[in-house]
């Protein structure tokens, strides 16, 4: 793991959270309106997560979601900050093109068929499945928020390194490594190992 790092990636705060709490270790991305005409690229095997607000909705999340989704919105920081609590490390990449295959990632994760399905109609058909492996801050790092920061798209550059000193991992090994083979059964793929 790195000493320090200034990226970031854009999550819904709730997904944050369910990362954070090992409720789930896998993120699914299609990529922002801002990624450029190749689409989303995992261009970072390391970042912080950076929670958002903006596309969060009730109907995003599977019905037992929705009081993290409440939780989260009470402890918002206030406007023009940011509270980065929690790193990913990236073990896993899967393309999938095959909608039938997400379906079998029900239950390990926090997203509600319709929000998957949407990711993955949206524009043309795949989304990216990525394995992480979540780490906690006991004390979050808080920084101000800034134009440059802002937009529709998946990485962030932080302005300055947020050192990775003191994070635990909100899974501990063996439970990480039994959620990361399930995963790879579940999508019945070989992963790009990162």
């Amino acid at each position: 793991m790195q000493a320090a790092n200034r990226m970031a990636f854009k999550e819904w705060a709730a997904i944050c959270a369910a990362l954070g709490e090992g409720l789930q270790a896998l993120i699914i991305r299609k990529g922002g309106i801002d990624e450029g005409r190749e689409g989303f690229r995992v261009a970072q095997q390391e970042f912080w997560l950076f929670p958002t607000y903006q596309h969060e909705a009730a109907l995003g999340l599977e019905q037992e979601a929705l009081p993290i989704l409440e939780r989260v919105e009470t402890q918002r920081p206030p406007d023009g900050m940011l509270r980065l609590a929690h790193y990913a490390v990236v073990t896993d990449v899967f393309h999938i093109l095959d909608e039938q295959r997400l379906s079998r990632l029900a239950g390990q994760h926090v997203w509600s068929p319709r929000t998957v399905g949407e990711r993955f109609a949206y524009r043309r058909p795949g989304l990216f499945v990525l394995t992480v492996r979540v780490y906690v801050h006991k004390e979050p790092h808080v920084i101000p928020d800034s134009p440059h920061l802002a937009g529709c798209r998946s990485w962030v550059d932080l302005p300055l390194d947020l050192s990775t000193e003191g994070l635990t991992p909100a899974l501990g090994d063996n439970e990480f490594d039994r959620r990361r083979r399930q995963i790879q059964q579940a999508l019945g793929l070989d992963s790009r190992e990162t």
